[in-house]
């Protein structure tokens, strides 16, 4: 399976967190397209997740394009970190 998508900022999510209905929201409104995985359907993104959080299954978790990661970001950090990675 594969877990990004090129070019664009992978989020791992669970249906029932409200952090990461509020980032998907908020990233939707700013017009930043993203790819979202839910953890609990996909045991491997489940595992990268735990990997990336020191073992902690913490969403949201955002991957970015250039493979940078950030945990339980707002939506001003991700467009800042995709703006300088531009």
């Amino acid at each position: 399976m594969e877990m990004t998508s090129p070019g664009l900022p992978t989020i791992f999510t669970t249906r029932w967190c409200g952090f990461c209905v509020r980032l998907k929201a908020q990233l939707s409104r700013a017009g930043v397209d993203f790819h979202e995985i839910d953890i609990e359907t996909k045991p491997e993104a489940a595992a990268l997740v735990a990997e990336i959080n020191g073992g902690n299954l913490t969403v949201p978790t955002v991957v970015l394009p250039n493979g940078s990661t950030l945990t339980n970001p707002s939506a001003i950090q991700v467009t800042s970190q995709l703006a300088a990675a531009a």
